[in-house]
């Protein structure tokens, strides 16, 4: 059997070349928005449908039962060389199409046999440190997610070489799997069953753990898809010389720093518990929603300074609310319970991601951020309410 760091490893720099794709064509939507006229509705298209692809394979694969039927690691590798084509394909057709969003449709919709399937992988090592584990996973989909972005600077933006790297990237990620070992922990899930699924919001604690996530996602994947946006046209307003090239590095490291958010997020909350910890995350993450309107064409230091307090923050909660309904779930309902938090916050995400560039037209770029501050101020009441139940003494081992 393969030894536990090595899988954990291999397992980590996997995720991270695989889910380079999720944002590879929201990182160069500028460059292709300048060459092929696309409008701004079509643009966020891009980055929208692989949120509903996502959600729509998630609910497939769980209705299905493909990661109880098949090796997981065979199902991570048949996916992520999937999305390795779907994304390559991108290259050979016209930018903000039909059929170039249907690419990203597909390049969603793999995803849910690559993320999930990893996570499931990684607890099956877990031996008194999932919340370690799932917090490394989390940290891998965050750098994962800031790699085009990286790919985007060293390229020049030409968006042809970002694309081509995501998918060699995804290619190697794909390979690399079929090194990780399963561990002793690994144990099929129930299949998908609507009856429990309800339980996800008729039950009042699981309802507000579900909430917390709502209001995370609300903000998350909108900050990840429009920050490099925000800063390049904050460096712009200053008169900074190459201010997009600049501002992409930038957006690199403040997402890329998420990484450290949602480990520690995930060896703090361990320790305070899980309702503090999301509260904390989420206020300070708030903070940064308002923060930028004030602070838009400022000193590039206080712009940089702003953007990886809010990399670190927006991420540092995610694996615990995920953890916490985990807990306070019936055993032999936690997976259906998931899916269903999955689905409807990758689903909130729509909403943010495809709208926040028609807001933008409306108020510029400077309050872009502001009515995201909407899901930390709910999230907040939510994980609030649920620190007062008693079943938060389910999470985290007694600490809320």
């Amino acid at each position: 059997m393969k030894s536990k760091p090595l899988s954990i490893a291999l397992l980590a720099i996997s995720c991270v070349a695989v889910l380079s794709l999720w944002f590879a064509a929201s990182v160069v939507t500028p460059a292709l928005i300048a060459d092929y006229g696309i409008g701004p509705t079509r643009a966020a298209m891009l980055t929208t449908a692989v949120q509903i692809g996502f959600v729509a394979g998630s609910l497939v694969s769980a209705i299905l039962g493909l990661p109880d039927r098949l090796d997981p690691r065979l199902l991570y590798c048949a996916a992520a060389l999937t999305g390795a084509v779907a994304n390559a394909a991108f290259l050979f057709v016209e930018p903000g199409s039909t059929v170039s969003i249907v690419l990203r449709l597909i390049t969603g919709a793999i995803m849910a046999g690559v993320y999930p399937v990893a996570m499931k992988l990684s607890v099956s090592w877990a031996k008194n440190d999932a919340g370690l584990l799932v917090g490394t996973l989390v940290g891998a989909l965050t750098v994962g997610s800031a790699l085009p972005h990286l790919f985007a600077f060293a390229g020049d933006l030409d968006w042809r070489v970002v694309m081509t790297t995501a998918s060699t990237a995804a290619a190697i990620g794909a390979v690399l799997v079929l090194g990780v070992g399963i561990g002793p922990g690994f144990k099929n899930a129930g299949r998908f069953d609507p009856h429990v699924a309800l339980r996800a919001l008729k039950s009042r604690p699981l309802r507000l753990a579900n909430f917390g996530y709502f209001g995370h996602m609300w903000e998350l994947y909108a900050v990840w898809a429009w920050l490099g946006s925000y800063i390049a046209a904050s460096f712009t307003v200053t008169g900074m010389a190459d201010a997009a090239s600049n501002a992409r590095l930038v957006a690199f490291l403040a997402i890329g720093s998420g990484a450290l958010g949602a480990f520690g997020g995930g060896y703090l909350a361990d320790r305070i518990g899980r309702t503090r910890l999301t509260i904390i995350a989420l206020a300070i993450s708030g903070v940064c929603c308002l923060a930028a309107g004030p602070l838009f064409g400022a000193a590039p230091g206080l712009i940089v300074l702003l953007s990886l307090v809010w990399g670190v923050s927006v991420i540092a909660d995610s694996a615990q609310f995920s953890t916490g309904v985990a807990e306070l779930s019936e055993p032999g309902t936690q997976g259906t319970i998931l899916t269903v938090q999955t689905a409807i916050g990758f689903a909130i995400t729509v909403i943010t991601v495809q709208g926040l560039p028609a807001w933008v037209e409306l108020v510029g770029w400077q309050w872009a951020f502001l009515p995201l501050v909407l899901g930390p101020i709910f999230g907040i009441v939510a994980m609030a309410r649920l620190r007062n139940l008693p079943e938060a003494a389910k999470m985290a081992g007694g600490k809320r």
